[in-house]
């Protein structure tokens, strides 16, 4: 049930209502206890997990497939950089 969901993240039923409509972000750390929960291998929710923030901070620019061809190509190169080296 939701509201078992919820307890289980530590948020009210609202809350999570809303992540799950889109109004709100989840945590995280809500989606490794939701892996947990739906025995779902945690690679996959958080590859969608960051996927989704990386799409909301590139959707509205012109160079966004550009830039994040560059962050591949740097992930590729240096994996665990803090900030990217621009060429």
């Amino acid at each position: 049930m939701q509201r078992q969901v919820a307890n289980q993240l530590d948020m009210d039923t609202p809350m999570l209502s809303k992540i799950e409509r889109g109004e709100r972000n989840a945590k995280r750390e809500h989606v490794t206890i939701l892996c947990r929960i739906f025995s779902v291998p945690e690679d996959d929710l958080l590859s969608l997990w960051l996927a989704d923030k990386v799409y909301d901070i590139v959707k509205d620019e012109d160079v966004a497939i550009k830039a994040m061809k560059v962050a591949e190509d740097e992930l590729k190169i240096n994996p665990k950089r803090k900030t990217p080296k621009h060429k």
